[in-house]
């Protein structure tokens, strides 16, 4: 070791011997003791200077002023303006007694610059820094490292950019480190793991990437290690500190398994690893954690079951496994402690079994999720009385039980979602009870019964779902007290009546969807005051008259649908000032006219659907409609343009004009010239009534013309009544699946009907050729069988008086050019008395009469579903179904399955061999159809469907099984029930 001289040493022990002399108050020297604090004053006004807002800082600090010290003899402290002016007396300034500054405390303060112009090198006693919650800029500077006494650094919530600068390991007194919420970037500097006084490290929500340095297991201080929400990847290290009580790791991209050596960190009462790409089983060694109070492993890809030793974290509280790919029951061992919880979610995983019963039985469970799994049975009895509930969701289950009896009265909950489960029972009028309620979900159960007014008190409501059960009755008018409403599903259920026009009131609703129920009546007008709506769907109702141009007001909707209704008239033009329009529904209706020409402007709109109407004219020009799918524009017979196989505009504009001008009124003389006075050379089809003749007129239009027979007195009494019966009928309906009527003449040597031509003719005659029937694909085949059920649902449900066909055959059913199918041959049909019962002889065509039609004379709607029955089985067979239909015809059988000769029978073989099998995309479908059919000719009318729900049924629902279609017996079909009858 070198020595020291006696000239070396002296001057340091004269130092010391003066600084033992000196005074403990510095005042008494003031030029020595201002020295350091005019260096530190100096170093801070010239960063105040860097700031980017100096003005508003200088309102706020207006004590950061310095004054240099004046050659004049000292004055009292009092008045001395150095004192004064001192940074020690400046705000969010501290300093020691030797007046050098110790601590920066400037949090939330509107700071706007940068850490450059901060003089480091001028604060050697500084320890504590707090510039959090302002706006600081860009890089943290290396020279952070001059502050060798650091404590505690916070920059947390700022706007800092850039690396982490290694030069903080010199900073070996740091007991804290905070730069959470910042955009730092890049991997974390290794050097960290030298801050052995380290205590709380919390570097969350940067941009910061690489892998967890292992270093970080020399930080044998280290409380809290808080990196969540970066982008940092790798595996968790094994060497995490055992004196860490708190680590979260969430929102990164870490994956490989849990390490078991976190079971060693015996002081944890936080862990949360969620949002990660973890995978693998949950180690046992977790249960370990006896010390732990939140535990937080959700969305990762964790597999197996929960650990057994999960039971032994007696003082758990919050417990969150949800989103992964855990399986197996809930373990009994657990029952201990999930008695304690106050927060359960193991919702989105593949848990089965029974949940677990002591639910809540410590009074202080507040979230519980446990949704989309596959547990089974009843809810714990402990959940009607839990009255700590505030949010809970047990929805896309197999839970069952009444559901108007397993829940309570809940003073807290505001989020209680029960969808997609099999409870049943009705809607208590208990939820009004639940006056913080804001969401409440039963959709897609089992419940019956009507909605209870006293939801209306519920007044926080913003979301209610009821839909897909089986509720029936009215809106309850109440429902205009729920002013806080934004979405209102009560779709597919059975509920009737008008639309309240206490609707109005509900002007924060977004999102109502009521389609698929009984509504009737017009849409209300009421509905254009919603004007925050962005969905509205009113399909699949029995909603008639015209569209009310007030939707027009919806200038934010981006959804409307109402197709399958009833309604009439034009578009209202208004409908164009929906600028944000995206999508747009009008199919199945008797809309007629032209599409507005300022829909030209709703550049917005990507979807439309206007099929099945009465449209006419050129399509807007927007690309919405000219790249529209061809089924989207189809049954529109009048519309023309350059899309897919719509005819051009000029050649239909002639056609249109003179078809309307028959009008009932077709002169008799151009139609005995066009059939030569009926000569057979134009005869295209003969019936029991009459023969039917193909004309083309002066006009150079095509129509059919029915010829009525007359053969004796009585035949002409008879004929004359089929005459009259179809003019009325024909005159008194129009749908875009029912034959159209053109004119009629009841001449006294001739009696005739003019209808339209429709090109490919019957149904029947196309069945019965293998060349024609091969062009009858299974999607062309669906959608033949979907024209004739919305044609007789329009017949039994939106006709005034109801009008039953007692004819349906695949003689009465003809197709067009695109074979779009309409119902034709109404002379027999007959109007209903809704007040009496209905008798009648008996009528139709042998094979498709109803089987009850033998032994009474009651005619209703029944006769025609299950004519439709047969037809359907026709369709999927290829040719009439005879032999299947024997034991119903004889009455031998009280039930369909007997119908079948040969219950195990697959599918395939009943189907049309004519054409290649369905392929997966349409197999559903033709299953859906076999289906109708079977449950339509089921030999008790009461057990047959309506056509409303047949109707229904074929827009909304698809069989889907797990095995291939050969392997598909008839009997499955059957053991799958009726359609809700």
């Amino acid at each position: 070791m070198r020595s020291f001289s006696v000239v070396n040493i002296c001057p340091l022990v004269c130092c010391l011997f003066l600084y033992v002399l000196i005074p403990s108050s510095l005042n008494y020297f003031p030029h020595f003791a201002s020295a350091s604090s005019t260096t530190e004053a100096e170093a801070l006004l010239k960063w105040k200077a860097s700031f980017l807002n100096k003005t508003s800082f200088n309102n706020q600090f207006k004590d950061w002023i310095y004054i240099p010290k004046a050659n004049t003899s000292a004055t009292n402290s009092s008045t001395n303006p150095e004192t004064k002016s001192s940074p020690c007396n400046w705000t969010g300034i501290s300093c020691n007694k030797a007046g050098s500054v110790t601590r920066i405390t400037l949090s939330n303060v509107h700071l706007q610059g940068t850490l450059q112009e901060f003089s480091f090198l001028a604060f050697p006693n500084l320890a504590y820094v707090n510039l959090s919650m302002n706006k600081l800029f860009h890089t943290i500077p290396p020279e952070i490292s001059h502050l060798t006494k650091l404590i505690s650094l916070d920059l947390s919530l700022n706007n800092l950019s850039g690396r982490i600068p290694p030069e903080i390991g010199f900073l070996k007194n740091l007991t804290d480190l905070l730069l959470f919420r910042n955009n730092l970037s890049g991997s974390i500097p290794k050097e960290i793991g030298s801050l052995k006084s380290l205590v709380h490290l919390e570097l969350s929500n940067n941009q910061l990437d690489g892998s967890i340095p292992t270093s970080f297991g020399d930080l044998t201080n280290l409380k809290t290690f808080n990196l969540s929400y970066n982008n940092l990847s790798g595996h968790i290290p094994k060497e995490i500190p055992t004196s860490i009580k708190i680590l979260t790791l969430r929102g990164n991209q870490l994956d490989g398994s849990i390490p078991t050596s976190l079971g060693d960190l015996r002081n944890l009462t936080i862990l949360y690893l969620r949002e990660n790409q973890l995978s693998g089983t949950i180690p046992e060694e977790i249960g370990n954690l006896k010390s732990l109070v939140h535990l937080g492993l959700s969305v990762n890809q964790l597999n197996g079951s929960v650990p057994i030793s999960f039971g032994k974290l007696l003082n758990l509280e919050t417990l969150n496994l949800r989103q992964n790919q855990l399986s197996g029951s809930i373990p009994q061992q657990l029952e201990k402690i999930i008695t304690n919880l106050s927060q359960l979610h193991l919702d989105t995983n593949h848990f089965s079994g029974y949940l677990p019963q002591n639910l809540c039985q410590g009074g202080s469970l507040t979230n519980l999720s446990l949704n989309k799994n596959h547990f089974i049975g009843p809810v714990p009895k402990g959940l009607k009385n839990c009255t700590s509930l505030i949010r809970a969701r047990l929805e896309e289950n197999q839970l069952t039980g009444n559901i108007s009896e397993d829940f309570g009265v809940y003073p807290n909950l505001k989020l209680l979602r029960l969808n997609d489960n099999n409870f049943y029972g009705e809607v208590s009028q208990n939820w009004g009870k639940c006056s913080d309620l804001e969401d409440l979900g039963m959709a897609g159960n089992n419940l019956t019964g009507t909605i209870p007014p006293e939801i209306g008190k519920a007044t926080k409501l913003e979301e209610l779902n009821l839909s897909s059960n089986r509720l029936v009755g009215i809106i309850p008018k109440i429902f205009a007290r729920l002013s806080s409403l934004l979405r209102l599903r009560l779709n597919d259920n059975q509920l009737s009546g008008r639309i309240p026009s206490e609707f109005g009131s509900l002007v924060k609703l977004d999102y109502l969807d009521l389609s698929a129920n009984k509504f009737n009546d017009s849409i209300p007008e009421v509905l254009g005051d919603l004007l925050g709506l962005h969905y509205l769907n009113l399909s699949n109702n029995e909603f008639n008259q015209e569209i009310p141009p007030e939707l027009g007001s919806l200038v934010h909707l981006s959804t409307l649908d109402v197709s399958y209704n009833s309604l009439t008239g034009n578009i209202p033009p208004e409908m164009s000032n929906m600028e944000s329009l995206e999508n747009l529904n009008l199919s199945h209706n008797s809309l007629s006219g032209r599409i507005p020409i300022t829909f030209n402007n709703m550049r917005g709109l990507s979807y439309v659907d206007i099929s099945n109407n009465d449209f006419e004219g050129t399509l807007p020009n927007i690309t919405a409609f000219q790249h529209a799918l061809p089924q989207a524009l189809q049954g529109n017979k009048r519309l023309c343009g350059p899309i897919g196989s719509l005819p051009t505009c000029k050649s239909i504009s002639h056609k249109s004009h003179k078809v309307t001008k028959f009008d009932g009124k077709v002169m008799y003389e151009d139609i005995i010239r066009a059939t030569e006075d009926f000569n057979s050379a134009y005869c295209i089809g003969k019936g029991g009534q009459g023969i039917v003749y193909k004309a083309t007129l002066s006009s150079g239009d095509i129509v059919a013309v029915k010829k009525f027979n007359v053969l004796s007195s009585i035949g002409e009494k008879n004929c004359q009544k089929e005459f009259n019966s179809e003019i009325r009928a024909l005159t008194e309906i129009r749908h875009r699946n029912i034959v159209k009527l053109y004119g009629f003449c009841p001449h006294t040597q001739h009696s005739f009907l003019v209808d339209e031509y429709l090109e490919r003719g019957n149904l029947a005659t196309m069945l019965s050729k293998d060349n024609e029937a091969k062009e009858l694909g299974w999607k062309k085949r669906v959608n033949i069988v979907k024209g004739v059920a919305h044609a007789l649902y329009y017949m039994h449900y939106d006709c005034l008086p109801p009008i039953v066909h007692r004819d349906i055959s695949s003689k009465n059913i003809l197709l067009d050019s695109e074979y779009e199918a309409s119902v034709s041959d109404f002379g027999t049909a007959k109007f209903l008395n809704p007040d009496s019962t209905n008798w009648t002889t008996l009528a139709g065509t042998y094979g498709y009469v109803a089987p009850e039609l033998a032994y009474t004379m009651e005619v209703n709607e029944k006769c025609d579903v299950y004519s439709f029955g047969v037809v359907t089985l026709e369709i999927i067979m290829g040719r009439h179904p005879g032999e299947l239909l024997l034991p119903l015809t004889s009455g031998s059988s009280s039930s369909v399955s007997s119908a079948l000769p040969a219950h195990q029978m697959p599918i395939v073989e009943i189907l049309d061999q004519r054409i290649s099998p369905p392929t997966h995309e349409i197999a559903g479908e033709v299953l859906s159809l076999a289906k109708i059919a079977f449950s339509c000719i089921n030999v008790s009318p009461l057990s047959r469907p309506n056509m409303k729900q047949v109707s229904q049924y074929l827009e909304s629902r698809r069989l889907h099984f797990s095995k291939p279609l050969p392997k598909v017996t008839c009997g499955e079909l059957l053991t799958l029930g009726g359609l809700n009858v």
